[in-house]
């Protein structure tokens, strides 16, 4: 850079203002997002807690707290820390102070609508991808506005070397721009409705090959790049290990990517795919916990500051617990031990560790670091952090390892058999009733986390109080290029479009090698003859069941082992889902699976089992959905959904689309003249009507094609 030339001091004022607004807004959000999580937790321990309202039931609510937790708490904690760090490790300003504020406020308004539609059950129903295509687009604008902003401060950098935060960071933020936009293509139905262009097995690949790695990219990779800067500044020591830093750098971004698969083990995803998805899962112990000690072992000779300072007590534990998660889900992906704990909560418990653990520790031990910094003053209560850290400790204790115990009880209850070889618990119901205490220790553990996240807040706002907060300037002399890097990766260090391209093609060649098979290679995937569209009122009553969070509790996909196949019939084949826009294979039961549900019971077993769940079911803890009886659905509306499908390959022909509303009721009113046998008036166009068609509908073509196929 020819800036580098010039030997002269110069001034520089960074954009702090940025960061403490970004650092504010992740408290605020963090309170808002737990508590909401406290809500979720005393609903399934008691379930009148959903208050029989729709937009506060626990299909509601569970969506809203993982979207507040990742997207508001979370990320806003890395963008505070981003626009922090940034600046100082670059020696610059933001490039465009404009684009900052756009950020800023345009971040928090995808949150507000988020908060507003999840609640209306305005969701795509893919787990972490919840929210709707408009909500969508305005994400994929925003990341672009900041990504331009980030590479344009690089480009303008007062440094050679880009530091190793700034890799993570870079891997961050083109990594997720990436899945958010291949995991969010729809068709759009309306403005508040949509479908997922992909069905079924290959829908689940790319969901979970997006879950997953929002996992890697969002909630670590970006933290670990804060590491790299915040604990050499609070422990005042040098990162242990540079060299191991560029292994882990890597070796991480290369292998995170393959992973998603082992969310589907056991299921209709084909059989090599799972494979990948587990060995490189096991791989990825290596470069986790390769960070996990470049991080601890950087505190060495600091640990007698440990016992005082709140922000490095805040980093031991979460840096501890992010390798107890780093070693716990590789283990979770062996498939032996993945049949026990997939649909379980032990899954819960393993998420939480890390979200409450790994990332509530790295977020609160960087705002106590940066509060004082930024605003001016000390910090109001070192007392009052310590406080704060007991009870983030203690809640998140309580919270793990109750649901580690539910977990394991859930999947050996589900497995256990007599000495006859039949199932020892043959109702799905024993395994809920023996874990409700265990609900409950989760939800008080979460209310204590709770309460310390608000004594943070108070902290910082009375800190914030007050304050006359000025950005900070530095004065510095420009680094001057001696001499040309050694090493091939020094070289990379100084070369900001190079190092992109390398972490471009890290991240593009997993998802190319399990994506263009899947979805090229018919074979992997076989049809079923025997299976059918849906008719206009099953896509109605899926579109319900989808609104109403139901695939949050419930799976359709039955594992080919014999417990499973003994509780709820065939095994699950992939071609029985190919008109399933999005897929419902679900990640946990909290009530049975659902595959084939079809024809099991009689309508107006599902009429009563949707307005109490406890007639059908003694000791449920799912909500009442009397609403639902109470609701009718625009008829009219269906050939237009329809029309979507059929744009997606479902073999809807002109007339059927146009003949849709006449065969919706035609097929209601059989329901509808049926319940009045039991004395139950229920209109033809009510959304429970369409409701118990879908789920009358649900494994039966499955069901008739293993049978054909059986046959012949």
């Amino acid at each position: 850079m020819s800036s580098q030339n010039n030997q002269s001091s110069v001034a520089v004022t960074y954009d702090d203002k940025i960061a403490r607004w970004f650092l504010l807004a992740t408290l605020l959000w963090g309170v808002v997002g737990m508590l909401v999580g406290v809500v979720a937790a005393l609903q399934l321990a008691w379930w009148p807690a959903n208050l029989n309202t729709s937009w506060l039931t626990f299909g509601r609510m569970r969506p809203l707290h993982t979207n507040a937790v990742v997207f508001a708490f979370s990320a806003n904690g890395f963008f505070a820390g981003l626009y922090y760090s940034l600046q100082r490790l670059l020696k610059t300003r933001m490039w465009n102070d404009k684009l900052s504020n756009i950020h800023f406020w345009g971040w928090q308004l995808i949150i507000v609508a988020a908060a507003i539609t999840l609640p209306l059950g305005l969701t795509q129903g893919k787990e972490y991808a919840e929210l709707e295509w408009p909500i969508d687009i305005a994400i994929a604008v925003i990341w672009v506005l900041m990504t331009v902003n980030v590479l344009m401060t690089i480009k303008i950098r007062r440094v050679e070397h880009i530091y190793v935060a700034i890799w993570f960071y870079l891997a961050s933020i083109l990594t997720i721009a990436m899945l958010h936009v291949v995991n969010s293509l729809v068709i759009p139905v309306s403005l508040t409705k949509s479908y997922s262009i992909y069905a079924g097995v290959q829908d689940a690949l790319v969901q979970w090959w997006y879950g997953h790695n929002a996992v890697g990219f969002l909630l670590t990779t970006p933290f670990l790049g804060m590491m790299y800067y915040f604990i050499p500044k609070a422990s005042g020591r040098p990162v242990f290990s540079y060299r191991l830093s560029i292994i882990h750098f890597w070796s991480l971004v290369f292998l995170y990517i393959w992973t998603g698969p082992h969310h589907l083990l056991y299921t209709s995803l084909p059989e090599w795919v799972q494979s990948l998805g587990m060995v490189f899962s096991l791989m990825l112990i290596a470069p986790s916990w390769g960070g996990m000690l470049n991080g601890l072992l950087t505190l060495r000779g600091a640990w007698h500051k440990v016992r005082t300072d709140p922000v490095l007590k805040f980093f031991v534990v979460a840096l501890t617990f992010y390798g107890m998660a780093t070693l716990e889900g590789p283990l979770m992906s062996i498939k032996s031990i993945n049949l026990i704990t997939h649909y379980t909560d032990y899954t819960i418990g393993h998420v939480h560790g890390g979200a409450l653990g790994w990332l509530g520790g790295m977020i609160f031990a960087i705002t106590y670091w940066m509060a004082p910094r930024l605003f001016g003053k000390e910090l109001y209560s070192k007392s009052l952090a310590n406080v704060h850290f007991w009870l983030f400790t203690i809640g998140l204790l309580l919270y793990v390892t109750s649901m580690w115990a539910a977990g394991i009880t859930q999947g050996l209850m589900w497995f256990a058999t007599g000495d006859d070889g039949l199932l020892k618990y043959p109702q799905f119901i024993e395994s809920v009733l023996a874990t409700k205490p265990l609900y409950w220790i989760r939800m008080i553990g979460g209310t204590i986390y709770l309460a310390g996240t608000v004594v943070c807040f108070f902290n910082i706002l009375k800190t914030a109080e007050g304050s006359s907060p000025k950005d900070e300037t530095v004065r510095f002399t420009p680094e001057r290029h001696v001499r040309a890097p050694g090493t091939f990766h020094e070289k990379l260090e100084h070369n900001a479009l190079a190092f992109n391209i390398g972490i471009a093609i890290c991240i593009i060649i997993g998802g190319m090698v399990e994506f263009i098979p899947t979805f090229m290679i018919k074979s992997n995937i076989p049809t079923l003859a025997d299976v059918k569209p849906y008719t206009p009122l099953e896509l109605e009553g899926r579109d319900v069941y989808i609104r109403e969070g139901c695939y949050n509790c419930h799976s359709q996909m039955i594992r080919p082992v014999r417990a499973e196949t003994a509780r709820y019939g065939e095994f699950t084949r992939g071609g029985e889902s190919v008109y399933d826009h999005p897929f419902q294979f679900g990640s946990k039961r909290t009530g049975p699976d659902l595959q084939r549900e079809g024809g099991k019971y009689p309508d107006f077993w599902h009429y009563r089992h949707m307005l109490n769940p406890r007639d059908t079911s003694p000791g449920s803890i799912m909500p009442n959905y009397t609403w639902l009886a109470e609701n009718t659905c625009d008829v009219q509306k269906i050939s237009t959904k329809m029309g979507a499908m059929q744009a997606l390959g479902v073999p809807y022909t002109d007339d059927e689309i146009k003949a849709g509303p006449e065969t919706y009721m035609t097929q209601a009113k059989k329901i509808s003249d049926g319940l009045i046998k039991e004395n139950v008036t229920l209109a033809p166009e009510s959304e429970l009507t369409a409701l118990i068609a879908y789920m009358q509908r649900l494994g039966v073509d499955g069901r008739t094609a293993i049978k054909n196929s059986a046959s012949q």
